[in-house]
């Protein structure tokens, strides 16, 4: 009898038991995510905007769906709003929107669309998301400001400055002005070899109507991509500063990377090395610069991001 009586509660235990889980699983279900909550103010969290960038991704080699871009809608017009009018400082001046670096934005987050529309926004949350930023798709100021970070670090990192014996004498037919002397036309063996090779692929493309000679060469009388200015020695940047003394480092480096004979300023267009906002964004607009923002980089060159004319040769 007493077994009987402990073998009924050891089944009316095991029964609650069954019915305790049940009721824990059903909460648990019932029970709101917070990773998928919004705000009164209707802003998504952080990791439902990074799920809503992986559902929006389309497959490789198609265009993402209507539905898929609708969700960037909202950033696509923030963005255009902050592309003029996003303030910040660089080099000690206050700059004023993004515009400006539209090739070199596309180019880093992929996107081949103008930055007023929704696939832009989608291709900027992407890459948020690879960074420490909410993938918002907005580029605003802590996204702006990493991607500078990111263009910064891509630049030459080697400063050593070259012995004499390490550098060539830059042919006129390649100046900007022919008539530059002979010690401001320097560069490093391989720097200008570097360049050579692209100009050469520049030059080949019809898209860019290059004035080109029959063995493919740039024309003596053609501009674009000629050099600007090469080899500066410090002491030669030093006189420059004097000159200029009221420069800010955005406008003209204490320390110029033109000093290890691997920075080349090249013709985009406008003024040469004018670094006002609306010869920049003049340059930067143009065929040319959008060209070098693209394939520069099989050549081993890297741009600084403020001065459309300036490259240097890191190596590939």
């Amino acid at each position: 009898m007493k077994s009987r009586r402990v073998a009924l509660v050891g089944a009316i235990t095991i029964v609650a038991s069954v019915f305790v889980a049940i009721g824990l699983k059903a909460t648990a279900q019932n029970k709101p995510d917070r990773a998928a909550t919004t705000s009164s103010a209707g802003v998504t969290d952080r990791r439902d905007i990074v799920r809503l960038s992986a559902a929006a991704k389309p497959a490789p080699g198609t265009s993402p769906s209507a539905s898929a871009l609708a969700p960037f809608d909202s950033a696509a017009a923030r963005n255009v709003q902050l592309e003029n009018s996003l303030t910040w400082v660089f080099g000690g001046k206050q700059q004023r929107g993004w515009h400006i670096y539209t090739p070199l934005i596309a180019n880093l987050i992929g996107a081949e669309t103008e930055p007023a529309s929704s696939e832009f926004a989608r291709q900027i949350s992407i890459w948020e998301s690879t960074q420490r930023v909410a993938p918002s798709g907005v580029l605003d100021g802590d996204a702006w400001s990493r991607m500078i970070s990111t263009f910064q670090s891509q630049r030459l990192k080697d400063w050593t400055h070259p012995n004499p014996d390490e550098l060539i004498t830059i042919p006129t037919a390649d100046c900007y002005d022919p008539s530059r002397p002979e010690e401001l036309r320097k560069a490093r063996s391989e720097t200008y070899a570097a360049y050579k090779r692209m100009v050469t692929a520049a030059a080949a493309d019809p898209s860019l109507g290059l004035k080109v000679t029959q063995d493919g060469q740039l024309s003596s009388d053609e501009k674009f991509l000629k050099i600007v200015s090469a080899y500066r020695s410090q002491e030669y940047q030093d006189q420059l500063r004097k000159q200029s003394p009221r420069s800010g480092s955005a406008g003209l480096a204490t320390h110029s990377p033109h000093s290890t004979g691997r920075a080349l300023d090249l013709y985009v267009g406008g003024e040469p090395v004018n670094t006002k906002d609306e010869n920049r964004a003049l340059q930067t607009h143009g065929p040319v610069y959008r060209w070098l923002v693209k394939n520069a980089g099989s050549f081993g060159f890297r741009p600084y991001f403020y001065e459309p004319w300036h490259w240097e040769y890191v190596g590939k």
